[in-house]
């Protein structure tokens, strides 16, 4: 299965735009299946310091940072029709912050929401749909955290990496994606790798 993680799509040519979109709908619909050794050979830093940060999704081919945080408002509550701020954290070129682009934001990276109630929120990835995650307020902190249902394991979702080795420009071979975070009925970190067929 082959996925692409581009920083920059071009407008000009919107067929292979279609095309890195459909198959990015694909990196988190594989089996969950045990984990193997294929880390990357990159160094990915950890991101520090980052105002009401949720998670954030690393992947190769550079260390370039997707951040997920909290949107509040100026008066220091959660926007209800938009909970979600999402950038690029640029640390290929010195850490820069940069959103996303419009292809980005609206086809590969951005996230929908929908408010099921006061305190929590329905999430989905716009490049797939089928993998619910919920953005809630818990008794323990008061803060708002994301959690995903993963081989019968609730997370609370820290971090989402996506191996890719080799392939091409516009189609790079996918190795698996992983999820890092709580493990909701132990408190326990764990990763739930998924493979790509």
């Amino acid at each position: 299965m082959k996925i692409s993680f581009m920083n920059k799509l071009p407008f000009k040519n919107f067929r292979k735009s279609l095309i890195v979109i459909t198959i990015l709908v694909n990196i988190i619909s594989g089996n969950l299946l045990a984990q193997t050794k294929n880390p990357s050979p990159l160094h990915f830093p950890t991101p520090k310091n980052i105002d009401n940060m949720l998670f954030y999704i690393q992947r190769d081919p550079n260390i370039n940072t997707a951040i997920y945080a909290i949107n509040y408002q100026e008066n220091g509550k959660i926007n209800k029709s938009n909970p979600i701020k999402a950038y690029w954290i640029r640390y290929a070129e010195k850490g820069e912050k940069k959103d996303f682009s419009y292809i980005q934001r609206k086809f590969a990276y951005g996230i929908e929401s929908k408010a099921s109630n006061n305190e929590e929120f329905e999430l989905q990835f716009v490049s797939y749909k089928k993998l619910p995650l919920t953005l809630k307020k818990i008794d323990s902190d008061q803060k708002y955290h994301v959690f995903v249902n993963l081989n019968q394991k609730r997370i609370q979702v820290e971090k989402i990496f996506v191996r890719i080795e080799g392939g091409s420009f516009w189609l790079p071979n996918v190795k698996y994606a992983e999820v890092t975070g709580i493990d909701a009925s132990s408190n326990k970190t764990i990763t739930e790798r998924m493979l790509l067929k």
